[in-house]
């Protein structure tokens, strides 16, 4: 599931890739932007912002999202894809490597100088180079939802996914239900912190500091199976800011009372 550290890396490769190079391969596959053509352009960077991902290449910003089923892979040019050509949305080459992304949901090219529209509202990102923890728990402590919903609220805190969200309040003890505005806030962007920078590098994430296929959850997609702290039954359920943004919830009822 693509979350901050997902996109972490997948901007890495690519910068290593496309960056300070020129552009002889540009194809947007989506209307709107799908006349673009930044061939002949350098690539300054390319960047993650929380779950966004930013090219930056001459006075422009390709910006797309993963959501839940997007994927960018780099190849050597020419290379075979391992993914059909039919979900390609976005492609950025030079003559030596391609940079592909495979059913983005969201694709746009926009002038940089108007970043500020399609990433302004987010909260500080723990992977940034500006992180600003007190920030984040400022935010988060004025949130009166469920700490779940406001955990993935991506205003209050850039790149936590579901997964995060649940393993995070597990390990803080905190009910997912409970209101955000109730928690030590900044005890749990500290930790939610720590998660994702261990995590940003590892090509399987671990919250349990066992990476062992199986091992690495405390819950998330646990349910009725027992807690590995205390062998309670873990319960699953669902909540979101709406009906149709919620997420599936796994707790310990005895370890997050």
């Amino acid at each position: 599931m693509p979350e901050g550290d997902t996109v972490f890396r997948a901007a890495k490769r690519m910068h290593e890739a496309l960056a300070g190079r020129e552009v002889t391969r540009f194809d947007i596959r989506v209307p709107g932007s799908a006349t673009a053509d930044l061939r002949g352009e350098v690539v300054r960077e390319v960047v993650p912002m929380g779950k966004h991902l930013l090219h930056r290449i001459g006075e422009y910003t390709l910006h797309s999202h993963l959501k839940m089923e997007g994927e960018w892979h780099v190849y050597r040019s020419g290379g075979r894809w391992r993914k059909p050509a039919f979900k390609a949305r976005a492609i950025v080459g030079n003559p030596e490597w391609d940079a592909v992304g495979f059913e983005l949901a969201m694709v746009e090219v926009l002038p940089t100088r108007d970043e500020a529209r399609i990433i302004g509202h987010l909260g500080p990102d723990p992977l940034s180079e500006g992180w600003d923890p007190a920030e984040a728990a400022r935010r988060l402590a004025l949130d009166t939802r469920p700490a779940h919903v406001a955990v993935l609220d991506q205003r209050n805190v850039a790149g936590f996914g579901n997964v995060y969200a649940n393993e995070l309040l597990f390990v803080r003890g905190i009910l997912p239900t409970r209101p955000a505005n109730e928690l030590d806030t900044r005890a749990l962007v500290d930790l939610g912190a720590r998660m994702i920078i261990a995590n940003r590098n590892r090509s399987g994430r671990t919250f349990t500091g066992d990476s062992r296929p199986g091992r690495s959850f405390w819950v998330y997609g646990r349910d009725g199976q027992p807690c590995r702290r205390c062998g309670t039954t873990i319960l699953a359920g669902s909540l979101g800011a709406s009906e149709t943004s919620e997420r599936n919830v796994f707790w310990c009822p005895h370890c997050q009372a």
